[in-house]
């Protein structure tokens, strides 16, 4: 599933290539996609909006529109935009599509159906269901050294387990987990309340580094506007992770081989070693 880079990266992605283009018409092609809104109330809210800019909140994805109205959209385990010219067909799994003037449009697929899709008032957002609950963004002011020290204190749960908490950090998934923890030299099993303050404002400190580090990569990257999200899935930044997906690799740092658990029924990865 995509992480915070990966969404901040297609967010601005998107800005670039729609942002001020009025969307003609809109078609709800799978109902479940937008289960709050349907097919007729879809297409009604979108019409004619021009699209003012696209911006992000955790892992989902903001369309403002010049209507008053915001398209919250979360790409879950497989959902990818796809700018397609009037030539080419929809792909499979096309569930979602937005009709431009110059006949070009902006096509949602998702090929394991996890997608989701909701319009609201834009005054509404932050009291939207999907947002209310998300913890502070974590290059907020919000999100600081004291709100991680004192968040932590408030869960028994392992490290991992309160990281991928989205209440209580916003945006991190087991790359970046994994990754942060690394660097923090924090073994993931570690009751989030047993977090001392120096290894707190530590990984509160790692957390932001391999979130910018990913995003400044795939800011290099090229992108293609039949395929935006496959542009920048895992940052395009596979090659760089110190721990993540390196089961049974040396360690960078002491060349101790890389382990991998299951937590919560997902895999984590440290080094034995330098994570004890």
């Amino acid at each position: 599933m995509p992480e915070l880079p990966e969404v901040e990266l297609v967010a601005q992605s998107l800005n670039k290539l729609v942002a001020g283009r009025t969307i003609a018409a809109a078609e709800l092609l799978r109902e479940r996609l937008a289960p709050f809104n349907p097919p007729p109330d879809f297409a009604e809210r979108l019409a004619n909006a021009k699209i003012t800019g696209v911006g992000r909140r955790g892992k989902h994805i903001l369309f403002d529109l010049d209507n008053e109205q915001t398209l919250i959209a979360h790409l879950r385990m497989s959902g990818r935009f796809m700018l397609l010219p009037e030539a080419r067909e929809n792909p499979k799994y096309t569930h979602a599509a937005f009709y431009f003037a110059d006949a070009a449009r902006l096509v949602f697929q998702d090929q394991r159906h996890f997608g989701f899709m909701r319009v609201v008032e834009t005054e509404k957002l932050p009291e939207t269901k999907e947002l209310k609950s998300l913890a502070p963004e974590p290059f907020s002011d919000e999100f600081n050294k004291t709100y991680f020290r004192e968040i932590l204190k408030t869960s028994k749960r392992s490290l991992k387990e309160f990281l991928l908490d989205q209440t209580k950090v916003t945006g991190l998934g087991n790359i970046y987990a994994s990754e942060a923890m690394f660097l923090a030299r924090i073994n993931p099993q570690t009751p989030a309340n047993a977090v001392s303050a120096r290894k707190a404002n530590a990984l509160f400190g790692r957390i932001r580094e391999v979130l910018q580090e990913s995003i400044a990569h795939g800011s290099t990257l090229n992108v293609n506007p039949e395929n935006i999200d496959g542009s920048y899935y895992g940052g395009g930044y596979t090659n760089g992770w110190r721990v993540y997906d390196r089961e049974k690799e040396a360690c960078a740092r002491c060349r101790t081989e890389i382990g991998r658990l299951k937590q919560a029924g997902r895999s984590t990865y440290f080094c034995p070693k330098c994570q004890k």
